[in-house]
């Protein structure tokens, strides 16, 4: 016989995010994205920890952010993210949220061209990494009481084919099947997934990106900029913002009923 899981109750009439005291992890959180989610939950009164391979970033960032805490280390290194949970556990005790957001955009470039080191480099880093902090880290979510939840971070290269950026593209799309896999695999438990896939994010990174793939294709960069946004129909980037927006809705009990999604943030990016 299978009994029903305690959900928590909110009051309909009044829906708000609500995340404080929220524990939460966010890996690769001290830059792009990952430092504006770590941030918009701070500032909604979780408490957050961080994690980064870039020492001086990191603590810049933990400067920066009052309350804020971080481990230093690379996420695809196994030894690495043993001394997170050491530092979470001494912090929290517990977790409710893994965002798990460390990633790399991987070369650019044909794929009879690409060294075995750079593919090897972006599956450890975007997929690899996913499977260590999961492996230490759903212990905690299963004890959590706080609808807890893992949100993975893919990217509209996760729902589309990327050219000239396979290694990028196969392991985005990786993440979306490890996330509703996992919806399966814990939803029993109590314990959500749900993987947000943001598109054309505004910033350096992504002006790197273009860059690259302008090079590659034998564009200017506004050409090749210009041919991003003919693809976005609303003819703009996101903001890192747009996507710490979602993060904050999935991970309140607003979104308690909400597993397994794949969920866009990309002004509805047509093709790649």
């Amino acid at each position: 016989m299978i009994s029903a899981l305690t959900i928590p109750e909110i009051d309909v009439r009044n829906p708000e995010i609500d995340v404080r005291n929220l524990c939460v992890l966010v890996t690769a959180g001290a830059s792009g994205i990952g430092r504006t989610i770590a941030e918009s939950f701070v500032a909604a009164g979780a408490k957050v920890h961080v994690t980064d391979v870039v020492e001086s970033t990191l603590a810049a960032t933990i400067d920066a952010v009052p309350g804020l805490t971080g481990t230093i280390g690379d996420a695809s290194r196994a030894e690495d993210v043993d001394r997170v949970v050491v530092d979470v556990s001494a912090r929290f005790g517990g977790l409710d949220l893994l965002v798990n957001n460390a990633g790399i955009a991987g070369p650019t470039g044909r794929v009879d061209e690409l060294t075995a080191a750079d593919v090897d480099r972006t599956i450890d880093v975007n997929l690899k990494s996913q499977f260590y902090f999961l492996e230490r880290f759903v212990p905690f979510l299963k004890d959590s009481k706080r609808n807890p939840s893992i949100i993975g971070m893919s990217s509209v290269a996760g729902r589309v084919g990327y050219g000239f950026r396979t290694p990028y593209s196969a392991t985005k799309w990786a993440i979306v099947g490890l996330v509703k896999s996992l919806a399966i695999e814990l939803g029993p438990l109590g314990v959500r997934a749900n993987a947000i896939l943001p598109g054309g994010v505004q910033g350096p990174r992504m002006d790197r990106v273009i860059a690259a793939r302008a090079e590659a294709m034998g564009l200017s960069f506004e050409e090749m900029r210009n041919e991003f946004l003919r693809k976005i129909s609303l003819r703009r980037m996101v903001e890192a913002k747009d996507v710490a927006n979602l993060a904050l809705f999935l991970a309140s009990d607003l979104a308690r009923n909400i597993s397994g999604q794949i969920i866009s943030v990309d002004g509805n990016t047509e093709t790649a």
